[in-house]
């Protein structure tokens, strides 16, 4: 780590170092933020130098290519879910603390069957759809699209693995495989590929892709169930699918209008722009993805945190974690930010000498990570107090507002269009949670803010 970046951040490693031996409640959450930030940064780290080393292989159209299409496959398989993969993390703990067992196991196996099933069904009708009009596609992308369908259900099997071991505390397994496991295999599979004499392109790289995907999900699959079977030893699997449904859907929609939010500037960039933009456009915006590797190690935490609270009732100790959570968001990604893009030239020259015109974008993201920052995993609080159609309500205004913003601003600003309209959504997006979070439940969150307000007696939890 750069010591620039350590300084930075020491202040807030050594408290969490220092809560690290804590046995308490909010320990276990804060032990989990350490390790989910740790992870995060390794993984950053990795996912930064592996997509350096693919876009010197490939260069710049074809590298643009390959993000385009892996960014859509991740958007499909994360879709894909319904939900499922948070519901987990909602579901298990109770079935943990009351003893149900049977529950546990139900749970487990439904998830998994019906992911996979969904997934692999939406992908073989995508590939249909892409045979049926491949004449309207740019020949360039049919072939890829067609590889990255394949590896759509073992994106879906993966984040709901995901969320299994995210619910039983263990963040070395929720985060491993797609952070430092994944990005590894595929930088490997694609080095080996090249240097056994395969084409320097985008269907060598989805290839690469394709096996990383299949081998790090089932690498994954066998460590959790072996650890689950040592917690839940064989017996009946209960099944509660339509509850667990009715919960997993609202959350899909949070879930599927936040993801679609995250992604939309780069798929709209790759409708509108050549691919030789939307790679630069990427590398701009996965240099700033430094900072946000912040806000998701602090979200991966803190889910059953806010659950436990919500069930105890205690008003005033929400409001204080709920603080707590939005500062360890934001003081973190302010410190990365700024630190990266004093770094932005050098980092893009990193990418080739043509990648370097992504400064501007990145000095625009930034604007609108940190706004987002701010109210930190706000949703994360809302989902869990069962306030989902919320979420879906406030996520679908700012997906509006990005995706018109895009559509009216890349034709004439280009890559900086792309840039502005997502700032512009995710300050609209903060505002609308800080609103909502305020009035559903009488919390202030605002990372500026040193004490939080305790929310009314009467205002139901």
């Amino acid at each position: 780590m750069p010591s620039a970046l350590r300084t930075a951040l020491s202040p807030y490693l050594r408290k969490l170092a220092a809560l690290f031996a804590g046995q308490d409640e909010k320990a276990v959450s804060q032990r989990m933020a350490l390790i989910a930030f740790t992870i995060r940064i390794a993984g950053a780290a990795l996912a930064f130098l592996s997509q350096i080393i693919l876009a010197r292989l490939m260069g710049r159209f074809e590298y643009g290519v390959f993000v385009f299409v892996w960014v859509l496959m991740i958007l499909f398989g994360n879709l894909a879910c319904l939900g499922f993969p948070t519901a987990i993390i909602r579901f298990l703990p109770q079935y943990d603390a009351g003893g149900n067992h049977d529950a546990v196991r139900g749970l487990n196996t439904a998830a998994r069957l019906f992911v996979v099933a969904v997934s692999g069904t939406l992908a073989l009708i995508g590939a249909l759809l892409i045979y049926a009009f491949r004449g309207m596609i740019e020949h360039y992308y049919v072939l890829p699209i067609f590889l990255g369908l394949i590896a759509v259900p073992m994106i879906a099997l993966g984040d709901v693995l995901d969320g299994t071991a995210r619910a039983k505390h263990w963040p070395i397994m929720a985060l491993s495989p797609t952070f430092l496991i994944r990005p590894t295999l595929i930088l490997l599979f694609m080095v080996g590929a090249v240097l056994a004499g395969a084409p320097r392109d985008a269907v060598t790289a989805m290839t690469a892709a394709l096996a990383g995907a299949f081998t790090s999900v089932l690498l994954q699959y066998l460590v959790v169930t072996l650890r689950l079977r040592r917690h839940y030893p064989g017996g009946p699997k209960a099944m509660e699918f339509n509850a667990w449904f009715a919960v997993a859907f609202p959350i899909f929609l949070v879930e599927g209008v936040g993801y679609l939010l995250t992604n939309s500037d780069v798929v709209v960039v790759g409708i509108f722009l050549d691919p030789d933009q939307v790679a630069v456009y990427f590398a701009a915006a996965k240099t700033m993805a430094l900072v946000h590797f912040v806000y998701f190690a602090v979200k991966a935490a803190i889910g059953p945190r806010f659950a436990a609270i919500l069930a105890e009732g205690d008003r005033s100790k929400l409001a204080a974690f709920a603080a707590d959570a939005t500062r360890w968001t934001f003081f973190p990604a302010l410190a990365v930010g700024l630190v990266v893009l004093a770094a932005g030239q050098f980092l893009l020259s990193l990418f080739g000498a043509a990648f370097t015109d992504g400064q501007i974008v990145m000095a625009i993201l930034l604007a609108g990570i940190l706004a987002r920052a701010l109210v930190g995993p706000a949703e994360v609080l809302l989902t869990m107090a069962d306030k989902q159609m919320l979420c879906v309500y406030l996520y679908a205004a700012a997906l509006v507002a990005n995706i018109g913003l895009n559509v009216i601003l890349i034709p004439h600003l280009g890559i900086e269009g792309a840039a502005i309209a997502g700032t512009a959504a995710m300050a609209i997006e903060a505002l609308l949670l800080h609103i909502a979070v305020r009035h559903a439940l009488g919390i202030t969150l605002f990372a500026l803010i040193r004490r939080p307000a305790t929310p009314p007696a009467t205002r139901a939890l």
